[in-house]
């Protein structure tokens, strides 16, 4: 079950955040969807990042019957990154979504060999999504 907080006027794709979670198995969530401002200052409080980011997570201690942890994403992010690469809003929130919930999982893109890109490649390429985060990040450095 994903517990939602959207507290923007944005809407995503209710069925395929769904679908991804349930294709990784993830588990129980929160996904909070919120402005530019908003994970700004969650950024610099957990990272010490000033900045506005597209999407943070939040992994809790594993316990039985608990959630994995929380994702927040900045609907700013989703509007802007979707005009920037030519695909639809959903298709980015799912995008930050896929991303958020593997590193829920415990995948680290900073410090693992590839693992997490090809996870979420593997998703991506079954849900017939665009370039995933990872590498489009990797092809702007």
């Amino acid at each position: 079950m994903i517990d939602i907080d959207n507290q923007t006027d944005f809407e995503p794709d209710y069925t395929l955040i769904e679908t991804i979670a349930d294709t990784l198995n993830a588990g129980d969530m929160e996904l909070i969807i919120c402005d530019d401002e908003t994970i700004r200052v969650l950024n610099k409080e957990h990272r010490g990042i000033d900045k506005a980011t597209d999407v943070l997570s939040f992994p809790y201690d594993p316990m039985p019957m608990a959630p994995i942890g929380s994702i927040v994403i900045s609907a700013d992010h989703v509007k802007s990154g979707a005009a920037r690469f030519g695909h639809s809003e959903a298709q980015e929130c799912a995008l930050l979504f896929l991303h958020g919930v593997l590193h829920l999982l415990g995948f680290d893109h900073e410090i693992d060999d590839g693992e997490m890109r090809r996870k979420e490649e593997e998703i991506i390429t079954a849900l017939g999504l665009p370039s995933s985060l990872i590498v489009r990040t990797e092809e702007e450095a």
